[in-house]
């Protein structure tokens, strides 16, 4: 059985996993509006996997026991004035799930809870890849910000990512080894 400390931070790490969901969604729905589908295809994917982070932990909960609550969410920001400042409020909001995660395993050690260390490890692990991406990214349309070439290509570019688990709801597509 979960401890309530530790169960109850990770409900609250549910609400912002899915918030993570909301907030990239609202990006797809801006970067298709600006016709760089390429863009909205990369946020698109990321949006899929805020979920499956957001079941990761919904399944942990279930799996040791306790209860997961939903907590309201908070629709953080919906448009932007620029594809920079869309990057840049991902990378920003990449580096505050990360703050969130590292409090999770801080709570976690505190409560002697090493049955959470397997999957907090993952997280910390996947954060490294979040921040790098959206910063790269970032960093990529910082250069060519005036470029409309630059934006082009650089939004072809992310049009190739690919995702290949199945649906979020569906353990067997994101329940992998950490």
């Amino acid at each position: 059985m979960i401890e309530k400390k530790i169960r109850d931070a990770m409900n609250d790490q549910i609400k912002h996993e899915l918030e993570s969901f909301y907030i990239y969604l609202s990006m797809v729905a801006y970067f298709h509006k600006q016709g760089l589908d390429g863009m909205a295809h990369w946020m698109r994917c990321q949006a899929h996997e805020e979920m499956i982070h957001a079941m990761k932990f919904f399944d942990h909960i279930i799996d040791r026991g306790s209860t997961v609550i939903l907590q309201d969410l908070k629709q953080i920001k919906t448009t932007w004035k620029t594809p920079l400042e869309a990057w840049q409020d991902a990378y920003e909001h990449e580096k505050f799930i990360t703050g969130k995660i590292n409090n999770l395993t801080k709570i976690s050690r505190e409560e002697n809870d090493y049955t959470s260390e397997p999957i907090l490890s993952w997280f910390l692990n996947e954060q490294i890849e979040e921040e790098k991406n959206t910063e790269k990214v970032a960093r990529e349309l910082a250069l060519v910000e005036k470029s409309k070439q630059g934006i082009l290509m650089l939004d072809r570019e992310l049009a190739a990512r690919v995702f290949v688990a199945g649906s979020s709801f569906d353990p067997t597509a994101y329940n992998v080894a950490p």
